[in-house]
């Protein structure tokens, strides 16, 4: 007995021969079960007649007719294609022996270990051994080459059923034994191929001897597949035989084999259709995500620009409340959208370089660089907006604090001129004695004297009135009208007193008695009554300041104010001290008074009155002069609190704008590493939003307050906020750029240590840190990295070439993207188009068109509908009705204007 174990230790067959031996079960010291032997006797004797009938001969039995070799080097040649050694024709026992020696011998070449199968025993018709020795046969020329997704030949045969029985109702293959002993994957593998052969609908599950049959009779009349096995050896045993199974069920794969090469088209295709539809979603998503985008813009641009002036402060109040809302509401998210947007186009950008498609152009006016300039132009016009709501404010308040001011004074000149007019135009001089006239006389000259002191009242309030129209106040009309009354009744007044003077003056020869007490008190009555009315007016003036300073100033005008009290009080007391003098010459002469003073209507009482008055006045400035400054010391307070904040704000943002500069440059580690580092230094950086938030309250309460300027930073709400945006803008950015990277490094398949080495060369020859390599850097980073461009002169060779791929701009720069999508392209292989039109070609079966018909056939029904709405009618020579042009389409796929 020939033992070929030891002789085929050294075959070259690593992976069949693995297989073999985990397939090679054969039980060689128990008999088979006798219906498993009889189920394979059947099966292998219908196989080997299936090759041998092409040599015109064929075997009755299994174990008889292979005995001298002859047979059996016939079915190796036939099922090989090889010639094998010249067979010996002699009878006796040493030529059959000889003979099937060198079947084994030729079955032992092709890397099969054959265990205890000796020549002796074929030769004597050991059937359990002629049946191995045939199962091997079969395992190696018909099982073996069977590969789906780098499966093993068994598990590759049982997924391409399992895969080609999928659709069918009742059909579930999970094994070579029971799964088939209903028949209906028999004939779900025939309708799957040739639908015209098999009424799929009208089988039975529980008619499992009709089914088999049709399927045998079926493939042996149309698909030159024998008849192995009968249909009541399958239904008739409880556990069909595997390898029998397994034998008929191969022929099955190879009638349909070129139906493999269909799907391997299809899959391409449906590769290539995916990516195509993948891409045009995301375009898309971007022109939708960019037009909306810019829709808000549009729409929120005239709301910023509106410059329509309120009547009052609380209405422009209204106003910055409502910024404020735009400002923390409505704007965040489409800050948000806008970054969205960015890395939406990147990654768009990156799939395209990587499946060779065409750069994605949007439409016009939905480009990034244009929606950054339409969010240039919003913020300018938040800017702008922002300072017109605080300068409105500003004026307003100025306006009501001079309207209320302006009504007061000239409320106070409209009593005080009260009845002058009448008093001027009476002739009470005519009937008057001497000493009255003289009265008269000096009672006008005080007048004068009155008149002269509300001269400065007066040119205030025309001094009110025209502040008031050049700030625009919006009830500046009734307030010229009232001001122009009272300048007219002012010039009045004045002609109506010299008229007056020149008639007492021309009485005064003839009166000659004059009061000089009663004229004195009038005299010193009048400007200390105009006095009193003057600090009254202080006292009650409204006031508004902006810092400590200011109050600070007006509290000690005030202290100076009270200090002249003393003083005040002296010439009260001499005033009426006056008066007094009057009443005792005229008790001491027997004078009878009239009961008034003839020169002036002050009397005592009244200056008595008015002194009371303003001194009650006196500590209710006091009080609000002091709540003043404890208003004003609480916005200092505010102004130290938020300029704490914002240096400290400001200090963190610009050290994490430095770090993550010098962490986009200095990353190390996998790009999943690196990805996962910056994700997470993002989320240490969003842990960091309370603290913007709480400034953005210290800055809502400064703007309550109406602070408008901090000595104690430098740092402003606007610029932190920009600030804020920009840290993390920078970082999804360069988290977009590793994402990019790994797309690459997966579609492309570089490793991680190629990546590394690019990384590494980049980073070393980018001195400057600058992102990218000027021209001369990048040829010596090409030169580490073994291209041979040192000699290349600017403009010509192998440098300039690749100098056109990386910065096709000529901006004379190269961004590191730009380098590993070079680098990635010359060391790996993509679909192109012609990959595409040669599988279109095997689906078409070499046609030049394709019908709708069979591309629903081939390709699964999405996809199948997207090329029939997309491809162009055939119009070539050979056209028919419905014929569709897959090679412009395949083409249009790449952007290729031709092939």
């Amino acid at each position: 007995m020939v033992d070929y174990h030891a002789a085929n230790n050294q075959s070259s067959a690593g992976g069949a021969q693995t297989y073999m031996e985990q397939e090679n079960d054969w039980d060689r010291d128990l008999l088979l079960d006798p219906a498993w032997e009889k189920q394979q006797r059947k099966t292998f004797t219908a196989w080997c007649n299936s090759h041998l009938r092409k040599a015109g001969t064929q075997i009755e039995n299994i174990e008889e007719d292979f005995r001298d070799g002859l047979k059996l080097m016939l079915l190796l040649e036939v099922i090989s294609g090889e010639r094998l050694p010249k067979p010996e024709r002699g009878k006796m026992r040493v030529h059959k022996i000889n003979n099937v020696n060198k079947a084994l011998d030729f079955i032992a070449s092709k890397g099969v270990k054959l265990v205890s199968i000796g020549a002796e025993e074929i030769v004597d018709g050991n059937a359990k051994m002629t049946l191995g020795m045939i199962w091997t046969i079969i395992l190696r020329f018909a099982i073996q080459d069977i590969s789906v997704e780098e499966t093993s030949a068994k598990e590759g045969l049982l997924l391409w059923c399992q895969r080609k029985t999928a659709p069918y109702k009742n059909v579930n293959v999970q094994n070579f034994h029971i799964s088939w002993k209903d028949g209906l994957a028999f004939n779900a593998l025939i309708h799957r191929h040739r639908p015209d052969l098999i009424d799929y609908d009208s089988l039975r599950k529980d008619d499992p001897v009709t089914n088999l049959n049709n399927a045998f009779e079926v493939a042996e009349k149309h698909l030159d597949i024998p008849k192995m096995l009968d249909a009541e050896d399958i239904v008739g045993t409880l556990r069909p035989d595997e390898k029998a199974i397994m034998t008929y069920v191969s022929c099955f794969y190879h009638a349909f084999s070129g139906a493999q090469k269909a799907e391997t088209a299809a899959n391409r295709i449906c590769k290539v259709l995916a990516v195509n539809q993948e891409n045009e979603q995301m375009m898309e998503d971007y022109e939708k995500l960019a037009s909306d985008l810019l829709e808000w813009i549009r729409r929120t641009i005239p709301w910023l620009e509106n410059r329509t002036q309120e009547k009052t402060v609380n209405d422009m109040q209204a106003k910055q409340e409502d910024f404020r809302d735009y400002r923390c509401v409505h704007k965040p998210p489409k800050v948000q959208e806008k970054c969205q947007l960015e890395i939406s186009f990147n990654t768009l950008q990156t799939k395209l370089r990587l499946s060779n498609r065409p750069a994605f152009m949007p439409s016009e006016g939905r480009m990034v660089s244009d929606i950054n300039g339409a969010w240039h132009t919003l913020e300018g016009a938040e800017k702008g907006y922002e300072e017109w709501i605080l300068s409105e404010i500003r004026r307003l308040e100025r306006l009501e604090h001079l309207a209320e001011k302006f009504h007061q004074k000239a409320a106070i000149h409209e009593s005080w001129t009260d009845g002058k007019e009448a008093m001027l135009t009476q002739k009470d001089y005519e009937t008057s004695t001497l000493s009255e006239v003289k009265a008269l006389l000096r009672k006008h000259e005080a007048f004068e004297s009155d008149l002269a002191a509300h001269q400065d009242r007066v040119e205030q309030i025309a001094a009110i009135a025209q502040e008031l129209n050049e700030l625009d106040y919006y009830d500046s009309a009734s307030v010229n009208a009232r001001c122009q009354k009272i300048c007219d009744q002012w010039d009045v007044l004045g002609a109506l007193t010299q008229s007056r003077k020149e008639s007492l003056e021309r009485t005064e020869k003839q009166l000659e008695s004059i009061d000089e007490l009663y004229l004195e008190y009038a005299k010193r009555a009048a400007p200390f009554n105009n006095w009193m009315e003057g600090a009254m007016e202080d006292l009650q003036d409204m006031f508004i300041v902006h810092n400590i300073e200011e109050i600070q100033g007006l509290i000690t005008a005030h202290e100076q104010f009270k200090s002249t009290l003393s003083e005040a009080n002296k010439e009260r007391e001499a005033i009426q001290s006056i008066q007094a003098e009057v009443q005792k010459i005229a008790q001491s002469n027997g004078i009878k008074l009239s009961g008034s003073n003839p020169y002036t209507t002050i009397t005592p009482e009244s200056i008595d009155s008015k002194w009371e008055k303003a001194m009650a006045m006196v500590p209710l400035r006091d009080n609000a002069l002091q709540d003043e400054l404890n208003k004003q010391n609480s916005n200092d307070t505010l102004r130290a609190t938020f300029a704490t904040q914002a240096n400290t704000v400001g200090a963190y943002i610009q050290e994490k704008m430095e770090e993550i500069g010098r962490i986009s440059i200095e990353m190390n580690g996998t790009l999943e590493d690196q990805l996962t580092n910056l994700k997470e230094y993002q989320k240490s950086i969003m842990s960091y939003m309370p603290e913007i938030n709480k400034l953005e309250g210290f800055h809502q309460l400064i703007q309550e307050a109406l602070i408008f300027d901090n000595q104690y930073t430098s740092y402003t709400m606007e610029h932190l906020r920009v600030g804020w945006e920009q840290l993390l803008t920078t970082i999804a950015r360069t988290i977009n750029e590793v994402e990019n990277q790994i797309l690459t490094r997966d579609a492309k398949g570089i490793s991680q240590e190629q990546l590394y080495e690019y990384r590494a060369s980049f980073n070393h020859f980018d001195k400057d840190h600058s992102g990218a390599l000027m021209a001369e850097e990048f040829k010596a980073c090409l030169i580490s990295l073994g291209y041979d461009v040192e000699n290349d002169k600017q403009g010509d060779g192998e440098f300039a070439r690749i100098m056109g791929i990386v910065d096709p701009n000529g901006s004379g720069a190269v961004t590191f993207q730009a380098f590993i999508d070079f680098m990635s392209t010359e060391t790996t292989d993509t679909d192109t188009a012609d990959q595409v039109i040669a599988s279109f070609k095997i689906l078409a079966a070499d046609k030049n068109y394709i019908t709708a018909d069979e591309l629903r056939r081939e390709l699964p029904p999405d996809q199948a509908e997207y090329c029939i709405s997309r491809m162009a009618p055939y119009t070539g020579p050979d056209a028919v009705p419905g014929a569709l042009d897959y090679m412009s389409f395949s083409t249009a796929l790449y952007g290729e204007s031709d092939l």
